[in-house]
């Protein structure tokens, strides 16, 4: 079996690996001419750390990210709503990373490298369009006539997925919200435990922050901000780039009054070098990700938005199951079907809990309650329903620690 894999990013290159270790043989095609560590943060959840682990990344996630120790919910002045450890310390057996997506997909590519052969990565090559025969053969046709042939062609080519347009030409331009995201790293003291994500405010006015890198020889760390305001729907905004600039004296004095005793945010917001501006999109879920033997992984079959911190982590849950399910099942097209029936529900389920904001409801169940800030945050909102809306969508995303720690890997058997 041989599988075209469309898309160099974190789910195209986990998808690669992850067949690799199943003894299939694959061929990425990325559509930029190089690779460059582009973008911001994001964080990878203990579920995705476990499939990286089992793949043979731990020592390397570990050398390249800041293992997430605490999370922290808060108002807009800086009042603890929720706290809880996480990663290790929440009682998984596998860490919380917070990490740089260019040091993430660069760590992947060269895994791949490694382990494929640099002629198995293809940059430059952009899908122009496909086919499949009665025999079972997979045709991929990229923009300048480039073609390619295999088994089975997985398109992880992102939220403008061509292979997505071309199964659902009539889709349309991804869904806004309403919020713009202001993106950026800054260089500044660390807060709280050094190793903390915290996320202050509300659904229409919110800060989160967490640390990217350990701290220098000058005491500074490398943190990852997001500023979001959420705007009426009807506003017009660019179609999203995650390397479009943006401007603080856009956001700023959104931000000007939120100093807390642990953080200066408009501080933090200051010592950006360069920050990027970023509507908050996602899609519907599909009725089907899969035809003949042509499927879609990650954010090609299910974007959807950055709450939760599940994006990049659910797309490397993808990879594992589809590579399990092609090493495991009698034929492709039930390898498929296996993997479909398992992933899209799954997927479908976390992108609706993220359109009703996921488990950072508790900031607005508190915000609605209490706008002004509380004495006392029993008197606004019982812990146990704050426990109730967080643990809810840690079990619906496949993350509550007990599950995980206990189910069966993803690992097929080694081939021999």
């Amino acid at each position: 079996m041989h599988a075209l894999i469309i898309g160099g990013g974190i789910g195209g290159l986990t998808t690669a690996l992850a067949l690799h270790a199943a003894g299939i043989d694959c061929t990425v095609f990325e559509a930029s001419a190089e690779l460059r560590p582009l973008g911001v943060g994001i964080n990878l959840q203990p579920h995705a750390v476990r499939e990286l682990t089992e793949l043979g990344l731990g020592e390397r996630l570990a050398a390249a990210g800041v293992a997430t120790r605490e999370f922290v919910y808060a108002n807009r002045l800086g009042q603890e709503i929720w706290a809880e450890p996480r990663g290790l310390e929440a009682g998984y057996r596998w860490p919380q990373y917070s990490i740089h997506r260019g040091r993430l997909q660069v760590l992947l590519w060269n895994a791949a490298v490694e382990r494929l052969g640099a002629a198995r990565l293809r940059p430059g090559h952009r899908l122009a369009g496909f086919g499949q025969d009665a025999a079972g053969v997979v045709t991929a046709r990229f923009a300048g006539g480039a073609t390619a042939r295999g088994d089975v062609l997985i398109a992880a080519d992102g939220i403008h997925s061509t292979l997505r347009a071309i199964f659902h030409p009539d889709e349309g331009p991804p869904k806004w919200n309403g919020a713009l995201l202001w993106r950026a790293t800054s260089r500044a003291r660390p807060f709280r435990t050094g190793a903390s994500m915290v996320q202050a405010g509300h659904r229409d006015r919110k800060f989160v922050c967490y640390p990217i890198s350990v701290p220098g020889p000058d005491g500074l760390q490398e943190i990852n901000w997001i500023a979001e305001q959420r705007y009426p729907a009807d506003t017009p905004w660019p179609r999203e780039d995650w390397n479009r600039p943006g401007r603080i004296e856009t956001f700023l004095p959104l931000f000007a009054d939120w100093r807390f005793d642990w953080l200066d945010v408009p501080a933090l917001i200051g010592a950006a070098e360069a920050v990027y501006e970023f509507p908050m999109v996602d899609r519907d879920p599909l009725p089907g990700w899969t035809r003949g033997r042509v499927t879609l992984l990650g954010d090609a079959a299910h974007p959807m938005y950055p709450i939760g911190s599940n994006g990049a982590s659910q797309a490397i849950l993808d990879a594992r199951w589809l590579a399990l399910k092609l090493a495991m099942e009698p034929g492709i097209e039930a390898a498929l079907a296996a993997y479909e029936a398992t992933r899209r529900p799954a997927t479908a389920a976390v992108v609706e809990a993220n359109r009703g904001d996921g488990p950072d409801r508790v900031m607005d169940i508190v915000h609605e309650r209490a706008p002004s800030g509380f004495a006392h945050l029993e008197d606004v909102v019982p812990r146990a329903e704050l426990e109730a809306t967080i643990m809810g969508y840690k079990r619906l995303a496949g993350m509550d620690p007990a599950a995980l720690n206990a189910r069966a890997s993803w690992s097929p058997p080694r081939p021999a």
